[in-house]
Order: structure tokens, then C-alpha cells, then sequence
């Protein structure tokens, strides 16, 4: 089973590497994954070999508290992510208040005299020394006692031999105290002894300041960490804001106002303008126009009437309506929302296990330099004083915090925005394998195309007009049950055509319908069926419709033919934009249908795919995705999360697309609430830019670490002078972590980018008739597409130097602005630039491009 504990105690990435071991090596725990910046842990075991009680004995010995969640308050919006980060937001915040008003005057005191700053006479002279210390240690204590944590939870890690960021702070500002009392004795002995000399030189080596100052500047540090924290999971906390507290439920024709958690399936409720839904439901009677842009990021209201569906939470902007509840409390669309983000910030990109390597010997290890930096500089005859510094400098400066946080921050605000954009993303190794996929798999039907057939053609014969035959043919198609004939009839109504009465309807099995519409006997069908009636059909062009990929439905009346309406599941407004932008980011698009190979090439044709795969039963999906695989790719699979699912768990990111409310497609790594192809490309989009803000956590963190443990340990101090006081090393260490969080903040403003000219959310919506290109326009195209070809060379050149998108921008731009190139594709995993240009351009100019934004071309190789 699987079960998730809040654990307490934990500070930094050490503490979270000690908790996962601890618990892992636990017989019949099959996964743990410990999540730092929520304080909580989920445990997969074998309830036959493990209890729940032996794991929170295992977190309790390891010197941490754990307790399991409840798993009804889990689910419950109140336990949403970010509750628990505010509530630490406001304990530090009290915290901090009250550490300043006693570090402030101490700082003021014990720096005054140097600085020159006005202090009381009681102060000041040798005569006042005593009092000078003893007034120190007094402000030092109250310091001490707010910030106790440090000292409680450090020594206590420290004792059960698994140390962490708190045992550093308490043997850094605890070893500061110590040695302040142990000065403040130093000044009694002397004043006994009129031994002045000695009043002196320990006046001055106080180190209560070191050891106030240190507390403040960490605490300020967590402030900020806990006040970035709080902004991680902005997004779902909006959405938590945007259910509604109570529901209009109408019981015996009375309407009555319920709190909203109290709705039962089978309610009727009412939702007027204003207002949002409860629950998530079906529209019984009425309209409204539904804002559900925090659900499905879609910009623009959605109109929804009887039949339609409602998710809960969204705002009726304009209309009333009423409404049957269908799915209540965790059941509805929100709360998987919530759960799905919930559950993919808890898990572990595969990225993070280098920070947890490395946090599990990283505090030790520091505590073992500041002993050898501290007797070092014994032995070379260095002061006591100078030794001690150094060693709590080193103590001090350590920040395994920002290692600890470079990855779950980044995944939690990536997952959130995607959430905000109608993207749900259902774990972090899905989240981080996106971004390196190299091909795409594109189911066609309701994926590229619109999956529902609808009317492209009307063709009348001569001295019939298309208004009279669409009235016909709905009349007569309307009392069947055929997708096709639900084509026509949808058809005649977008155009506001009134049907006539039909009688003597009669289905004809494998041919057609047949009826009376207005006196007249009339047909409906295919070919074999006007020729089973005798109704010559030869002189409409149906065989071009055909190469096309539509079907073509035969109409007469009285024995003579009066025309033909074609139909097809056509692609959808926006599949051939993102199928281009997919090919731009140098992935491989396959589409892949169980249709015929001629409609599937009419599709492929249309929106640009690389290659096709049709004739292919669903369950034969599934070895494609194997067989590219096999060819060393990294394989997403797109589909509608049902029929594909064999082959969405065979791919390395399967990728349910136009789910709707069913946003718990278990089959599916990624989750995208509209029924939009460009939610891939953003999907992919997110990915990499999460992918690469982690990086850039994880570099700032052990950068800052090697470069700030050497400067603390007095290694530069012979050569150059460069020491580092405690305070400073204080502050410096707090400012990593805000660093780290912040710099994952920036995934808040993150936006898929689309190619310029990107579709409209108008032009975005789903269209009844889309006009098809006409045949010579597209021959026409054809054929300048194939002259572009033939005048141009493909150019693959090796980049070194590219560390993060911003790189990759810097190299797209200089290649784009030599003349004669077409297109670019940069990839910074494979740090490579695809270039297709003309054959006139030589590869110098492209070196030269590439050279003068700064990164350098260390091959080129040429393609056909």
C-alpha cells in the first residue's frame, strides 16, 4: 500500500537524504520519496512485512518526527499544497520580529566602540568591561532561547549521528557562546587578579555579537525561504479560492441554499449568473456562459446548455441554468486537480537523486573541514581565537539548504503553472522526461482531427440548390442513428434550415436509409445503394473526394439524383501549427491510425507529420511506440487516454489529450484538459524550462558551496588576506537558499511560447466547415515546397558552450540572422544546431555566426 506522513525536524537536505534511507531500509518498503519542501514523506511497502507504526519508529530513531497523514484531510482542499508553508511563513515571521529586537541593540553594543557609534558611560573604559560582557550575554540569551530550534533539533541529529543544517548553525553560534563565556571568566579573573592586560585582549574577543548575529541573519534567511515557499503553489491555491463555500440545491421545487460539501449526487442545483458551479454536473435546463480558464486555461467563456457538462468551480458569467450533479467532494475535476499536483510535487525526479547523494555526506564532511581548517591553523601558530573563527566560519557558511531545495521548489511551482494552464503533469520524472524527448506519436482521431465527422462538401446536381438538398438529406438522416447522418443534420442546423416531416422511414443494412420527405420517395446512401434503386451516380466526382480522405453520401428524389454531401473527421484548426513546431524543436512526429493508408496520408499531407503508420489495430499501437524506442528514442505518445492506453504506458511519457473532466487517466504520465495539440508543445515547453531552472539551482548550490567553504576555511587568507567573519558567512549561507528559491519563483511567469501568427482562442475553437485548399493551390505548394528542397542543404553543427535556454536562444538568433538560412533547431541536450539553409551559405559563415554570439562550433556534418 501507499501512505504518506508528515515528518518534522527536517531543515535541509541531509535531514531529508537520513529520513529516505532510514526508511528504506526497512524490509518491505518497496519506494520512499521524502519531500523537503512540505515536510511530508510517501512510502510505498508491503502491509504483510512492515506496519506503519515500525516506519514512524524508524524516522523517530533517525532523530525526526513523522505521524501519518489523514487521508480524508488529505484530500480535502484545506490540505492543499502551500497550507503548511504559510503557517511557517507566520512562526518565522514572529520569530524574526522578536530576534532583531534583541540582535539590533547586541550588534549596536559589541560594534560601537570600534565604529565610533555614541554609547551610554556605563559602557565604555576598561573599569566597564564587566558590565560591558554581562550586558551582552543578557541580550544573547533571549536570542538563544527564540531560536532554540536550532540548538533542540540540531544536537539531536547530531547525537544520532545523522547531522544537518540546524547541527551546523548550533555548533557555530554554540561554539561563539562558549567561548564568549569563557572571555566573559577571562575578564573576572583579571579584574581579581589587576591583571589589565587580560581585561583587554578579552574585551575585545567577545563573541556574543558572532553568536546573536548568526542566529538573526539564519532566521531572516528562513523568513525569506518560507515567504518564497508560500508563493510555490500560487496557482493551486487560486484554484482552491475559486470553489465555492455554498450551492443552490432545489429539493421538493424549494430552493436551498446548503454549504456546498453537503451536495449529493443526483442534486439539482441552480447556477446563476454570477455564481460558480458546486460540483461538477450536466446542464438540465437553461444556458450559461462558463469562464473555466482555472480549470482548462482557456481564455474565453465556453457557452454550455441542456446535455453539456459543467465542471465544478467555474464562474457562470452570463445566463442561469440548472444543473444535475454527477460527481461530488473528490470525485470532481478540482479536487483531481489538486490530488494530481499534490502527488507530483511529492515525487522525485530522478534529477534530484545527485543533490541526495551528495546531502547525505555533505554535513559531516563540513563538520570534519571546520575541525582540520580550525587545527591547521593551530599548528601553524595561529591564535586560538583566529583557529575558532575559522572553524565556525566554515560551520556557518555550508548551506546543504539550497541543495535540498534547488529541486522540489522548481518541479512544485513547474507543476503548479502547468495546472494554471491546463497542463497536469502527474509525476516528477514525467516532468523531467518530457523535456528530452526526440519523438512524437500522434494518434489521429480526436487527437489530430476532431474525432466526429463533420459535413466539407455539398455538391448539387445542376438545377438543385445545396439549401434544398441539405433539407432533404437532414429530413430524411435525421431518424438515423449514424455518425454520418448526425453530420448532415448538425450541418442543415448550423445553417438555420428547417427539416421537413419524414414518413415511411426505412433503414436499408449496409446501404442507406430510405423515406418520404414532402411527397417524395427519397434515398440515402452510398453507391451501392443508388445502384441497387437504379439511380445513375457516375456524374458526381466522388473519386476525388475519396483521395481526399472524405466519405461520400448519395441523395435522391423520385428516382433521379439530386446530389452528394461529403463528410470527414477533418484536423483540427490548430494540429498542423503544432505539428510544425514539434518538427522546429527537432522532434520527430509520427502519426499513427488504424484507418486506411489513403485517408491517413491525406491527413499526414495536411498537417506536415514526418511519417505515417496507418492500417494499425490498438493493440498493435503499443510495438510501434517499442520499435522506436528500440532506436534509441525517448517516445511521447499522444492519444485520448483510453483506447491508446496500452501504448500511453509503453512510452516513456504518454500524454492524454482532450480529457475534459476524466483528468484521472491512470495510463497517462501528462494530463491536458483541452482538446488542443499546441498543450503538447507546451507541454514540452514546460518540461525544459523546469529541467533547466533546476539546473541552474543545482550549479548556484554547489557552486557557492566550492567557492565560499575555501574562503571560510582561511584557505586565500596567507596569499591574499581573504578571511570570512562569522556574521558575514551567516548571511551569505541564508542568501543561498532565498537565492535558489527564488530563481525557481521565476517558473511563475512561464507562458508556452508559439510561433508568431500562434491561433486565437477563437480561431482555436473546434470549426464546423472548415474550407478545404483547393487541389491546385496545393499541387502549387507542393511543388514550391519540392523546388525549397532541392536549393537547400541540411547542416548539423556541434556546439560547445550552451549551458541553459537562454544559450540556446543566443545561437538560434545568430543563425537565423545569416542569409540564406531557412530554419534552426537547437538542441541543448544534444548541444547541436540543425540548420537547413541554402546550398550558397558555407559553413564558415555559420562558424562565424555561432563564434560571435560567444560558444564554439566544433563540427559540421551535411545531410543528402
Amino acid at each position: 500500500m501507499q501512505e504518506k506522513y508528515d515528518v518534522t525536524g527536517m531543515s535541509c537536505a541531509a535531514c531529508s537524504a537520513r529520513v529516505e534511507k532510514s526508511v528504506a531500509a526497512l524490509p518491505g518498503v518497496r519506494q520512499v520519496s521524502v519531500n523537503l519542501l512540505k515536510n511530508s514523506m510517501t512510502v510505498d511497502y508491503d502491509e504483510q512485512a512492515l506496519t506503519g507504526g515500525q516506519i514512524v519508529a524508524a524516522v523517530v530513531k533517525a532523530g525526526y518526527g513523522a505521524s501519518p497523514q489523514n487521508s480524508k484531510a488529505a484530500a480535502a482542499p484545506s490540505a492543499a499544497p502551500g497550507g503548511g508553508a504559510q503557517a511557517e511563513y507566520a512562526a518565522m515571521r514572529r520569530r524574526l520580529i522578536w530576534s532583531f529586537v534583541f540582535a539590533v541593540p547586541l550588534f549596536y553594543l559589541s560594534m560601537g566602540h570600534m565604529m565610533g557609534w555614541p554609547l551610554p558611560g556605563c559602557f565604555l573604559g576598561m573599569e566597564n568591561a564587566m558590565i560591558y560582557a554581562l550586558t551582552q550575554l543578557l541580550l544573547l540569551v533571549p536570542l538563544v532561547f527564540i531560536n532554540s530550534k536550532y540548538y533542540r533539533v540540531g544536537f539531536k541529529t547530531l547525537l544520532h549521528g545523522s547531522p544537518n543544517m540546524d547541527s551546523l548553525i548550533a555548533l557555530g553560534s554554540g561554539s561563539a557562546l562558549v567561548y564568549g563565556v569563557y572571555a566573559l571568566y577571562k575578564i573576572a579573573f583579571g579584574f581579581g587578579h589587576d591583571d589589565m592586560a587580560m581585561v583587554h585582549q578579552f574585551t575585545h574577543d567577545l563573541y556574543f555579537e558572532s553568536a546573536g548575529t548568526i542566529l538573526a541573519l539564519i532566521t531572516l534567511g528562513k523568513f525569506l525561504e518560507a515567504r518564497a515557499k508560500g508563493k510555490t503553489s500560487d496557482a493551486i491555491n487560486r484554484l482552491l479560492k475559486l470553489a465555492p463555500k455554498t450551492a443552490t440545491v432545489l429539493r421538493d421545487g424549494v430552493e436551498t441554499v446548503i454549504p456546498a460539501e453537503d451536495v449529493k449526487k443526483g442534486d439539482v442545483l441552480i447556477v446563476k449568473s454570477g455564481e460558480a458551479a458546486p460540483v461538477d454536473g450536466v446542464v438540465l435546463e437553461g444556458t450559461g456562459s462558463l469562464d473555466e480558464s482555472a480549470i482548462t486555461g482557456e481564455s474565453l467563456p465556453v457557452d454550455r446548455q441542456a446535455g453539456d457538462k459543467v465542471i465544478g468551480a467555474t464562474v457562470n458569467k452570463s445566463g442561469w441554468f440548472k444543473m444535475e450533479a454527477t460527481q461530488v467532494g473528490d470525485e470532481t475535476a478540482l479536487a483531481q486537480i489538486i490530488r494530481l499536483v499534490d502527488e507530483a510535487t511529492s515525487s522525485k525526479a530522478p534529477i534530484a537523486k545527485l543533490a541526495d547523494r551528495v546531502a547525505g555526506v555533505f554535513v559531516p564532511a563540513v563538520i570534519a573541514i571546520a575541525v582540520v581548517s580550525a587545527a591547521v591553523w593551530l599548528l601553524v601558530g595561529a591564535t586560538f581565537e583566529f583557529a575558532l573563527t575559522v572553524g565556525v566560519s566554515v560551520l556557518v557558511v555550508s548551506c546543504p539548504c539550497a541543495l535540498g531545495l534547488a529541486t522540489p521548489t522548481a518541479i512544485m511551482v513547474g507543476t503548479g503553472r502547468g495546472a494554471a494552464n491546463g497542463i497536469l503533469i502527474k509525476s516528477a520524472e514525467a516532468l523531467e522526461t518530457a523535456h528530452s524527448v526526440q519523438a512524437v506519436v500522434l494518434d489521429k482521431t480526436g487527437t489530430i482531427t476532431q474525432g466526429r465527422p463533420v459535413v466539407t462538401d455539398v455538391i448539387c446536381r445542376e438545377g438543385v440548390s445545396e439549401e434544398r438538398l441539405l433539407q432533404i438529406a437532414a429530413s430524411l438522416e435525421k431518424l438515423s442513428e449514424h455518425p454520418l447522418a448526425g453530420a448532415v443534420v448538425e450541418e442543415a442546423r448550423r445553417r438555420e434550415i428547417p427539416l421537413l416531416p419524414t414518413e415511411d422511414f426505412d433503414q436499408i443494412p449496409g446501404q442507406g436509409v430510405r423515406g418520404t420527405v414532402d411527397g417524395s420517395a427519397c434515398l440515402a446512401g452510398n453507391r451501392r445503394m443508388m445502384d441497387a434503386f437504379s439511380v445513375p451516380a457516375a456524374e458526381l466526382d466522388a473519386d476525388r473526394l475519396a483521395a481526399e480522405g472524405k466519405t461520400a453520401l448519395y441523395f435522391a428524389v423520385d428516382g433521379r439524383l439530386a446530389g452528394m454531401i461529403a463528410a470527414a473527421d477533418v484536423v483540427k484548426p490548430t494540429s498542423r501549427q503544432a505539428v510544425q513546431e514539434l518538427r522546429e524543436m527537432g522532434i520527430e512526429v509520427v502519426m499513427l491510425t488504424g484507418d486506411h493508408r489513403g485517408t491517413a496520408e491525406a491527413i499526414q499531407k495536411q498537417v506536415g507529420a514526418d511519417r505515417v503508420v496507418a492500417e494499425v489495430l490498438p493493440q498493435d499501437k503499443e510495438q510501434e511506440i517499442h520499435r522506436l524506442q528500440n532506436s534509441g528514442k525517448k517516445v511521447a505518445m499522444v492519444g485520448d487516454g483510453i483506447n491508446d492506453a496500452p501504448a500511453l504506458a509503453r512510452a516513456d511519457v504518454g500524454i492524454a489529450i482532450g480529457a475534459g473532466t476524466d483528468v484521472a487517466v491512470e495510463s497517462a504520465d501528462i494530463v491536458l484538459m483541452k482538446n488542443d495539440l499546441l498543450d503538447v508543445v507546451g507541454a514540452i515547453q514546460l518540461s525544459r524550462a523546469t529541467i533547466c531552472n533546476i539546473k541552474e539551482n543545482l550549479f548556484w548550490a554547489f557552486f557557492y558551496n566550492v567557492i565560499g567553504i575555501p574562503i571560510a576555511a582561511g584557505c586565500w587568507y596567507a596569499a591574499f588576506g581573504l578571511k570570512m567573519n562569522p556574521m558575514i558567512a551567516a548571511l551569505a549561507m541564508s542568501f543561498s537558499s532565498v537565492f535558489v528559491v527564488s530563481n525557481a519563483l521565476r517558473l511563475r511567469f512561464f507562458k508556452p511560447k508559439h510561433r508568431t501568427g500562434a491561433s486565437s482562442p477563437q480561431q482555436r475553437e473546434p470549426q464546423a466547415q472548415p474550407e478545404p485548399a483547393p487541389e491546385v493551390s496545393q499541387e502549387k505548394q507542393e511543388k514550391q515546397e519540392s523546388r525549397q528542397e532541392e536549393n537547400s542543404m541540411k547542416r548539423t553543427l556541434s556546439v560547445e558552450g550552451m549551458m541553459c535556454q537562454n544559450c540556446v536562444r543566443h545561437v538560434k538568433n545568430a543563425l537565423e540572422g545569416v542569409s540564406g538560412v531557412e530554419a534552426v533547431s537547437v538542441s541543448l541536450e544534444n548541444k547541436t544546431a540543425a540548420v537547413t539553409a541554402a546550398e550558397s551559405v558555407t559553413d564558415e559563415a555559420l562558424k562565424a555566426a555561432v563564434t560571435d554570439a560567444g560558444y564554439t562550433v566544433t563540427a559540421v556534418a551535411h545531410e543528402g
